[in-house]
């Protein structure tokens, strides 16, 4: 089956990606923990700001979502959709992929191969970056099996597979090139107002801006903090340091089964949503 839209194969969303059940399962298990890990959570601004910057991304979200009264929004739903293709059930995937076209629908431009693309490819790119900032090491065979674990997040938005890099070596080759093609618009900016100084979000979301504005700044190429038109010297290099290091910190403290909280409680959200939208008025 062929996609009108794309081109390409027809992807279906119900199947995504699990680790594969080799020879080593114990691999496999350390895979799942990985993916599983709540480490989207802090790169989850920083895959925003990047996808923001493709000026087509920035005018849809600008103009088809409420950033002013919802900020955390977007966030809320990129780590849904992230959890629920990558390490959700089939039918989980399904469902995160049907909001997500939903959503684009009104939005000129959003289904284009090349949007849809960069969209997965900084989910991934800043995962994979994060988890090495808080210490965690990464060989060469596990990059490679995590991005094969997060291909799906390209194919469930309509990507070829074809598209998906098929290598580590292939995908940074293909991240170098949209970097240098990227442009950041006054739509970009207005959202990275509306994201980085919520003034309608509740308390805590504003107490935790702080630490959220200079993690997220911190871990954008630099050439794209300059574009954005953001401050960084030294002293925010320093305070940059800090919170990673407090971050690293309590990384290490907390038990295994609260760092990987957050997949299952943003899963049993989204399934309410559905269910309330299914349900009858």
């Amino acid at each position: 089956m062929t996609d009108r839209r794309t081109g390409g194969a027809a992807h279906d969303a119900r199947t995504a990606s699990r680790p594969s059940r080799g020879r080593d399962a114990r691999r496999d298990r350390a895979l799942h923990r990985f993916l599983t890990d709540s480490t989207p959570v802090v790169s989850g601004g920083r895959a925003i700001l990047l996808q923001i910057a493709d000026p087509v991304v920035a005018t849809g979200v600008r103009r088809h979502s409420d950033f002013a009264r919802r900020p955390q929004q977007r966030l809320v739903h990129t780590l849904m959709y992230v959890y629920a293709v990558v390490v959700g059930t089939p039918e989980d995937a399904a469902l995160a992929a049907s909001f997500v076209d939903r959503a684009h629908r009104p939005v000129a431009g959003a289904d284009e191969v090349d949007r849809q693309l960069w969209v997965a490819a900084t989910l991934y790119d800043s995962a994979i970056r994060t988890h090495r900032l808080l210490g965690t090491t990464i060989d060469d065979d596990r990059a490679e099996a995590v991005l094969r674990a997060y291909a799906p997040l390209a194919t469930a938005l309509r990507v070829p597979e074809e598209r998906w890099p098929t290598s580590v070596a292939a995908f940074e080759t293909y991240w170098a090139t949209a970097l240098a093609g990227l442009r950041v618009t006054e739509d970009a900016r207005g959202v990275v107002r509306d994201l980085l100084h919520p003034r309608l979000a509740p308390l805590w979301v504003r107490s935790a801006m702080p630490l959220v504005r200079i993690v997220t700044v911190g871990l954008l190429p630099a050439p794209l903090r300059a574009q954005y038109g953001f401050a960084w010297g030294p002293r925010e290099q320093r305070r940059f340091r800090r919170a990673v290091a407090a971050l690293r910190t309590v990384r290490a403290l907390l038990p295994a089964p609260l760092l990987r909280l957050p997949s299952p409680l943003l899963l049993r959200a989204m399934r309410r949503t559905a269910e309330r939208h299914r349900s009858p008025r």
